[in-house]
């Protein structure tokens, strides 16, 4: 058996899944700074900075801030 890393594999070039991957990113709704968010497992905070399309910074309370993936299924906009 060959050697394969660990990791995420690349997605091939010609796959027809890029289609549905492309329309999947461009459904991420970003969220503005200010927002009140719900982490499953982090609770109530609010979005303080955005980190790229992709992410955002979330104050939780107490100084706990998190970087928190836009398509993460744990994050709830309120």
């Amino acid at each position: 058996m060959p050697y394969r890393p660990a990791g995420k594999p690349r997605p091939l070039a010609n796959s027809p899944f890029n289609a549905a991957r492309e329309a999947a990113l461009a459904a991420i709704v970003p969220l503005p700074v200010g927002t009140r968010v719900s982490h499953e497992r982090h609770g109530l905070g609010r979005v303080v900075a955005l980190d790229g399309d992709a992410a955002v910074i979330v104050d939780f309370g107490n100084g706990e801030r998190r970087r928190v993936a836009l398509n993460s299924p744990k994050i709830e906009r309120l």
